[in-house]
């Protein structure tokens, strides 16, 4: 079972975002076929209805990537391993990294107050910054009502006739966490979890309150930058993707039926700091290695990166701070995240040493079986 963390999951969840968890030589770690079991899963998620799927995997100084489908339906042009896309909620561990990284300079603490850094920012309904830490942020445990779940939005900008007129909206941070605000919380502070992507836009406000720059600047100045990240972006209020890049589909409804929607152009402020960062399997491969082998955050804060909670009724997944542990059928534990946004489902995973890690997407956000794919790649004979 995948737990999944998407800003948009799939259309049957346009009203309320699911909470649960989604060159070289050929590298090994598929069993003695390499990477048959892989491609295999590859092209059944093709077969079951998503549009195309690239992937590239790494273990060691191999590399190996894989297409299947296609990248525009009306051309029918092939997926490229070198496509650029939206990566939804990924980009919460880019967050995550950068305000632990603030941590070891001394510029915050994980036990912060919401309310230190955003004086009634988090604020009315039961909501209370001052009860908060960022470290509940992180973990989700804040108990904060995920903006995405409020059915105005859902309405607005994940059906049809309200995504069509509304695609090109800007959404500010302020006002996502304002829709948040309307409702009640989930729970008081640090006593269940809940996936809310509100807890990280308001880390992305703590981000900028403390170093008085964006977080995208900050994840271009300390990430991006550092590790050569050249097709990743945080891309703001840019409506395209760049290329090279395929087009994203969806059914923008709620059942998984029905017409086909291009949904590639919109205005990713709507997803803010929980989900608007573009990027290439390439790259996310390379950033998941380089996180768990250390090199960007000190023995400290990756210890506390990786310290987990438990996610209810899903016995093999925790999550950590913007970081899941995930434990395949064959014992192997793999360390990343997951991420949708309109017609757009990405995973990205490496082993607790960083030397075997996949990085994948499907560009229709309506089917596919992304827990075959990892399964595939770390457990496959």
């Amino acid at each position: 079972m995948t737990v999944r963390t998407t800003v948009v999951v799939a259309a049957a969840t346009a009203v309320a975002l699911t909470a649960g968890f989604a060159a070289p030589a050929m590298a090994a770690g598929a069993g003695a076929g390499g990477h048959d079991a892989t491609r295999k899963a590859v092209r059944a998620a093709v077969q079951d209805g998503v549009p195309g799927v690239t992937l590239t995997a790494k273990n060691g100084g191999s590399t190996w990537s894989t297409t299947a489908g296609v990248g525009n339906l009306t051309t029918h042009a092939p997926r490229s391993a070198d496509d650029r896309y939206r990566v939804g909620s990924i980009t919460k561990t880019f967050v995550s990294t950068v305000l632990l990284q603030l941590e070891a300079e001394g510029r915050l603490s994980l036990d912060d107050t919401v309310e230190k850094w955003l004086p009634g920012v988090v604020h009315g309904n039961g909501h209370d910054g001052s009860r908060i830490t960022v470290r509940q942020l992180l973990n989700h445990t804040s108990g904060i009502f995920n903006y995405t779940a409020d059915e105005t939005f859902g309405r607005t900008y994940f059906l049809k006739d309200g995504f069509l007129e509304h695609r090109y909206d800007t959404k500010t941070p302020e006002q996502l966490v304002a829709i948040a605000m309307a409702h009640k919380p989930n729970f008081a502070p640090g006593t269940s979890w809940n996936y809310s992507n509100t807890n990280y836009v308001v880390a992305g406000m703590v981000i900028q309150k403390v170093t008085g720059r964006s977080y995208g600047e900050e994840i271009r100045h300390r990430v991006i930058d550092p590790l050569h990240l050249t097709a990743t972006s945080v891309p703001g209020t840019r409506v395209t993707v760049p290329q090279p890049s395929s087009r994203a589909y969806g059914k923008l409804a709620e059942t998984a039926t029905g017409p086909t929607y291009d949904v590639t152009r919109l205005n990713p402020s709507l997803a803010s700091s929980s989900g608007e960062m573009i990027s290439d399997s390439a790259d996310l491969d390379r950033f998941y290695a380089a996180l768990l082998k250390g090199r960007l955050l000190p023995p400290k804060q990756l210890k506390e990166m990786k310290t987990t909670v438990a996610v209810e009724s899903i016995p093999n997944a925790r999550y950590g701070l913007g970081l899941i542990d995930r434990e395949l059928s064959c014992g192997v534990h793999v360390w990343g995240h997951d991420g949708g946004i309109h017609g757009s489902s990405s995973v990205a995973v490496t082993t607790a040493d960083g030397r075997h890690s996949v990085a994948f997407n499907f560009n229709g956000d309506w089917s596919g079986d992304t827990d075959a794919v990892v399964e595939a790649e770390f457990c496959g004979e």
